[in-house]
């Protein structure tokens, strides 16, 4: 059985498109809501939603639309997060350098890796995509002066032009609000220009886009630069958010736990990584709060999903909604 979600008629599509721009202004809104209880927990948890939600849908871009399984993408964000972290150290902090820098350093990153990463398919690419992420791991883990496996400590949030924008959560919040909207919509149009038909033609038939004249490698390893510079972009946000660094961040499980939001969401939707980065993480949050044994519960939950749930919990709710419709 695909792993993909359904494709949708153009109704149903513009439907979609609606109610992401309604979890957009519902997002809006949850600072004003969270005045009224726990307002720093709430503000917290749900930035690290949206972070994740910029690297899931990094991953299913490169998964659901160019059929590159990819299980080192938390080294993007590591390498966006650690770029923030040591240029703190040096005294850097304003955003107009950092934010730049950590998309540049991980971008390229993604361009050395992708070069040779992309020479190969299927489960050779998986597999060479979780060394280059182990060894950006373990390259973090030996930075002792940056604190090592112990990880680093933000001396403060960044600053645009000498101004503490991000002292006040809110303020990081909203901004980290517009980078996901941005990303989204910046991926979305990707998907559906020319770029996106060739770069999704690939996932299907790489021989036949290559007959017809198109430069496959070409268009894999753009896609794969795209995916690695919103990977940069989650960490540099989620270094502000949590103030720390470590390598930890970096991890095999980080990556495959990005491969699972996208899977629960919905894979090769876009809208999918969202809605499974904010399902992973609040149920995560809420099973933690139950019991310290969580993943007993969480892993028989997904595997129900991946047997049951064709396009995960979007393409469940689709079909739920289409089989009441009919009556």
């Amino acid at each position: 059985m695909s792993m993909l979600a359904p494709a949708l008629p153009a109704h149903k599509s513009a439907r979609i498109e609606i109610a992401v721009v309604a979890i957009f202004a519902l997002l809006a809104v949850v600072p004003f809501a969270a005045a009224f209880g726990p307002q720093g927990y709430i503000l917290n948890l749900i930035i690290r939603v949206m972070v994740f939600a910029i690297a899931a849908l990094a991953v299913d871009f490169l998964c659901g639309f160019g059929g590159l399984v990819t299980f080192g993408h938390a080294a993007f964000i590591g390498l966006g997060a650690y770029t923030v972290a040591i240029a703190g150290a040096h005294g850097v902090t304003d955003m107009a350098i950092t934010l730049p820098l950590a998309i540049l350093v991980s971008a390229l990153f993604a361009y050395v890796t992708g070069t040779i990463c992309l020479r190969t398919s299927g489960v050779y690419f998986i597999m060479i995509t979780l060394a280059f992420g182990q060894m950006a791991y373990f390259i973090a883990g030996s930075l002792a002066p940056y604190g090592g496996d112990d990880g680093i400590t933000l001396p403060a949030r960044s600053t645009l032009f000498g101004l503490a924008v991000f002292k006040d959560d809110r303020a990081l919040y909203y901004v980290t609000l517009a980078f996901l909207a941005g990303a989204y919509f910046m991926l979305r149009a990707v998907v559906y220009s020319r770029f996106g038909r060739v770069f999704r033609g690939a996932r299907e038939n790489p021989t036949r886009m290559a007959t017809i004249g198109f430069d496959v490698f070409r268009y894999q390893r753009i896609g794969y630069v795209i995916a690695g510079a919103l990977g940069g972009l989650a960490g540099f946000l989620l270094a502000n958010a949590t103030e720390f660094v470590s390598p930890a961040y970096m991890s095999w499980q980080r990556s495959g736990e990005l491969i699972i939001m996208v899977i629960f969401g919905g894979l090769g939707t876009l809208y999918g990584a969202i809605v499974g980065a904010a399902s992973f993480l609040l149920l995560e949050e809420a099973l933690a709060g139950f019991t310290e044994n969580w993943k007993l519960i969480f892993g028989p939950l997904l595997v129900l999903i991946v047997l049951f749930a064709r396009g995960g919990i979007s393409g469940l709710v689709i079909s739920i909604k289409t089989r009441l419709a009919r009556g």
